[in-house]
Order: C-alpha cells, then sequence, then structure tokens
C-alpha cells in the first residue's frame, strides 16, 4: 500500500511517528496522523484545515490536552486506563512477562511501516485510518494515496482523537469532506 503514497503522504507518516515522539507517546495514533497531515502546510487539503482555525499548533495543543505529554502512564490513566490492571489480566491470559517484548537479544518480527525496532507502534485505529485512505483514493479514481485521501480516510474512521480533535475545533466533517474532495479533484484535473 504505501508504494501508493505521494511524497507529502509518506512525509504525512514519518511526521507523525516524529509528533508521537516528541510528545513522549508510546503509540502513533489518529491524532499524529492529524498533526502529521497538517504538517504538510503547502498541501492543498491541509488548507481545508488551516482556512478553519486548525494549523499545527492548535492541533498540537489540543492533543496535548487530551492525551498530555510525556510518560504513556500518564496519559491513559487520564483517560480511566489503569495499566496495571492491564498488565495483570494480559499476564494472567498469557503468563509472566508477556508485554515485556523480545528478550535481549532476540530478533524482532516485523518491519516496515507499521513495526519496526525502536519505532512507536501505530494503533488500531490509525493502521485503519491508512487503510481507509487507500479505500479513498480508490473511490476517488485516484492511482496514489495523497495527504487529502489519509484526511478523508481520518474522517471516515472518525472516532479516533484525531477526528475528536477536528470536531472539538467545530468543524463539520461532511463540510471538511467536501472542501477536501474537491481539493483533491482540482489538482487531478
Amino acid at each position: 500500500m504505501f508504494e501508493r503514497f505521494t511524497v507529502a503522504a509518506r512525509g504525512t507518516v514519518v511526521q507523525a511517528r516524529e509528533e508521537a515522539a516528541a510528545l513522549r507517546h508510546g503509540h502513533v495514533g489518529t491524532e499524529h496522523l492529524l498533526l502529521g497531515m497538517l504538517g504538510q502546510a503547502d498541501d492543498p487539503s491541509t488548507q481545508v484545515l488551516v482556512d478553519a482555525g486548525l494549523d499545527l499548533a492548535t492541533a498540537r495543543a489540543a492533543v496535548v490536552r487530551l492525551l498530555g505529554s510525556g510518560d504513556d502512564a500518564q496519559a491513559l490513566a487520564a483517560i480511566g486506563v489503569d495499566l496495571d490492571a492491564v498488565r495483570e489480566a494480559v499476564e494472567a491470559a498469557f503468563g509472566e512477562g508477556a508485554l515485556d517484548g523480545p528478550a535481549k537479544g532476540e530478533e524482532r518480527r516485523g518491519r516496515g511501516w507499521f513495526k519496526a525496532g525502536g519505532r512507536s507502534p501505530f494503533t488500531p485505529r490509525a493502521k485503519k485510518t491508512l487503510e481507509l485512505s487507500l479505500r479513498e483514493s480508490i473511490r476517488l479514481g485516484s492511482g496514489h494515496i495523497a495527504v487529502g485521501h489519509l484526511l478523508l480516510g481520518l474522517l471516515r474512521e472518525g472516532r479516533g482523537l484525531g477526528a475528536r480533535v477536528i470536531a472539538d475545533h467545530g468543524l463539520d466533517f461532511a463540510a471538511v469532506r467536501r472542501a477536501v474532495e474537491a481539493r483533491l479533484t482540482e489538482s487531478a484535473g
């Protein structure tokens, strides 16, 4: 799928990882994908959000407000997730140390965009957003996946923190969708 990504769309994913690392989040979620999109300031689809007042700094502040920055345990506790209870349940089901990762010296499995040694993993909603961006590209008859398709995928997924940041900013998903589709059509023609 990633071979279809434009340079700017790839830049979005790279920046999403960088945003997650800078905020010291142990995952790459839809909120980080949104920040990565907004980091592509010259992209016409990103301009739809920027023109509505949702720029990178504003979105980053919203993400920090929702998740905090720093330790994942703090962020998850803020939304009511008890990591000790999660660890206990996982270890009861899969054995002690099941969440500790590969033993030192073991080769880690998984390559590419979703799993790579030392890189933050994509959340299921972020993965779904990337999948939906491909579907949006196909639906619009594009031969590639651009930043606009990523934004359409984020809107279509609709339940991640990236979508919440957009909604909390007072933007109507249907209006954003129409504007982004128009920008994609203009750039294709």
